[in-house]
């Protein structure tokens, strides 16, 4: 796949986006300024970017606990992203989602989920919206090894190949749910197979694993599956092999790991790796990458202190927007 110098500079910006964003986010959540859980998505950026990338205006996603870089890379709104992780007023749900609940229909972002494996039901629910209604969107669904454990995975991509839907099923396979590996050479396993696309053969549709620390690999496998889905061919299973670089929630110690295992992955690193490609083909130099670098660093900057500034729900409104026509009667 041929890519121009520009989209590929938009790929590498908005992998550099969600890194920064999340380090900011890491950073402000040990010093005690963000409330509840945070799942971050360092490590696994080019998942994100790769997949989202070969999505038009009109088509949908459905995200994950661990979402800030699906939202991102849909084009998610950075100040309003930071201001609900921070629960205040201005963000995406005004401070009463958090983290694992941010949605924009607007961007055709069906909501990240604090439920392993729910958005698989909800792309299902999406992709036979489009088919009622005749139009081309096609939804992408991600979710985790850990979810493709669970029985809506195996509803929703059933439900998906018999009624030939138009969901492509991006697994992000970071290797743990949770703690659990998903197979190692010793045996500590929560699956007894090795990839997760291996199990798209019994709902006859076509799975595929790829390197999901290549972004261009991502890429091109997403846009077939999307051109298969939107031309009629139905729902795909599509598996990338990542890593996350910090542990399953922020405080977790990832004891279950082992360091040599975190320093072999993070050679892997998806934006060096990336950086290294483009500089290979002389795309652009270190002076090109540093201003990239500090424009990026200067957006999350921006976004950080719209956050920190902007004001608390107010407690007028704790059931509003929880209950239908905005509070009880």
């Amino acid at each position: 796949m041929r890519e121009s110098k520009e989209k590929l500079f938009d790929l590498l910006e908005s992998m550099l986006v969600i890194r920064e964003f999340e380090s900011t986010v890491q950073k402000h959540f040990a010093a005690g300024e963000i409330p509840g859980f945070v799942h971050l998505y360092s490590g696994e950026e080019a998942v994100a970017v790769g997949a989202c990338s070969a999505l038009k205006e009109n088509d949908y996603i459905t995200s994950t606990h661990r979402g800030h870089g699906h939202l991102l890379a849909r084009g998610g709104d950075v100040k309003k992203m930071m201001a609900e992780i921070f629960g205040k007023a201005t963000g995406y749900n005004k401070g009463k989602g958090g983290s694992m609940h941010i949605a924009d229909l607007n961007l055709g972002i069906l909501g990240a989920n604090g439920i392993v494996g729910a958005g698989l039901p909800i792309a299902v629910g999406s992709g036979i919206t489009s088919q009622i209604l005749g139009t081309d969107s096609v939804t992408v669904c991600f979710f985790g090894d850990g979810a493709s454990n669970r029985g809506t995975f195996h509803e929703a991509i059933n439900m998906a190949s018999i009624w030939n839907l138009p969901v492509v099923f991006v697994c992000e396979n970071n290797m743990y749910g949770i703690s659990m590996p998903q197979y190692t050479s010793d045996g500590r396993k929560s699956q007894n197979i090795k990839d997760v696309s291996d199990r798209a053969v019994a709902y006859g549709i076509s799975g595929v694993t790829v390197d999901g620390n290549d972004v261009m690999a991502v890429r091109e496998a997403v846009v077939e599956a999307v051109k298969k889905a939107r031309n009629g061919g139905g729902p795909s299973l599509v598996e990338c092999k990542t890593y996350r670089h910090r542990g399953h929630f922020e405080g977790d110690p990832a004891v279950y790991r082992s360091k040599e295992e975190e320093e072999q992955w993070k050679k892997k690193d998806p934006i060096n790796r990336f950086v290294k490609l483009l500089k290979d083909q002389e795309l652009f130099d270190d002076q090109e990458y540093s201003e990239l670098k500090e424009k990026v660093a200067g957006e999350i900057a921006d976004a950080l202190k719209f956050a920190q500034e902007s004001p608390e729900p107010d407690l007028s409104e704790v059931t509003t927007d929880v209950y239908y026509g905005g509070g009880v009667e």
